[in-house]
């Protein structure tokens, strides 16, 4: 059974990232851009002049951060801001998505364009690692589905707008080896790959656009279970709390009409399932 973890209304929730050693949730409102939180005082959230996506925990003080134009390390206790690398910083026409550090110590981020399917192989997959940021693929719609298997040797992402979710063999640094090659193909469910995590035991949860669930699939894509959520947007998934057996999911309520809202009025917040699986601890991006 869903709950709502926090009830403030994102236009487009996404990101969200268990900080282990803080014990806290983050995740963004990409189009409100905004990063928010709850800590023992409540509620709390930053406001950034461009769209942020996703992050990695550096420390316990700090993030990194995705935006539309940069990667960057990003203070908590001050708000201040220290850009590491530029992010497709010249083409206004993109910004950040899905993103998650790997057991590697590495950084992946999507990038798509602002008007999403109608902006076709207007992104790409990244990976920064210790002041390298290196173009895995060219050619993306709408990235997401950026996740890691326990061991570290695989990695998956998707293409929302083709259904598809690919796997890629990585070596020891993290750096992908061979071609991908196709995990999951949605096509003929009608289902869209939003952001995706895997368990500790290797099952990947995948918060599947317009269906209001989160999917558990095991490593020879076989669906191993589905976890109902009160908003038809379910759009990223987190393992978290003292022992990592709570879902979280970020949700949104963008292209939903005042009807469609009125009748979900979870869309747009973040909701929690407890006692679902145990995940993985977020790994450490190392700068």
């Amino acid at each position: 059974m869903s709950e709502v973890f926090d009830d403030r209304l994102c236009e487009l929730g996404e990101g969200p990232l268990w900080h282990p050693g803080r014990g806290q949730l983050f995740w963004f409102d990409i189009l409100g851009r905004r990063l928010l939180t709850r800590d023992a005082e409540g509620p709390r959230d930053w406001a950034f002049p461009e769209m942020v996506s996703a992050a990695g925990w550096v420390d316990d003080g700090a993030l990194l951060v995705a935006s539309e134009t940069a990667l960057f390390r990003f203070d908590l206790a001050t708000g201040q801001r220290a850009d590491l690398c530029a992010l497709e910083a010249d083409d206004t026409a993109t910004r950040s998505n899905d993103g998650r550090a790997d057991p590697q110590g590495g950084f992946w981020i999507g990038t798509m364009g602002k008007r999403g399917r109608d902006d076709p192989g207007a992104g790409s997959i990244w990976r920064w690692r210790r002041g390298e940021l290196r173009r895995l693929y060219p050619g993306i719609t709408i990235s997401n589905a950026i996740c890691f298997s326990p061991d570290g040797r695989t990695a998956h992402f998707a293409d929302t707008a083709t259904a598809r979710v690919m796997r890629v063999a990585l070596d020891a640094d993290g750096w992908p080896k061979g071609e991908p090659e196709l995990f999951l193909d949605l096509r003929v469910a009608l289902l869209n790959p939003d952001g995706a995590v895997v368990d500790a035991e290797g099952l990947m949860w995948m918060a599947q656009w317009g269906a209001g669930r989160v999917a558990a699939y095991a490593p020879d894509g076989s669906l191993v279970r589905t976890v109902d959520f009160d908003a038809p947007h379910t759009s990223c998934p987190a393992f978290g709390g003292p022992d990592r057996t709570t879902l979280y999911v970020t949700t949104a309520r963008e292209g939903m009409d005042e009807a469609a809202r009125a009748a979900s009025p979870q869309a747009g917040m973040t909701l929690m399932a407890g006692g679902v699986a145990k995940g993985q601890a977020e790994h450490r991006v190392a700068l």
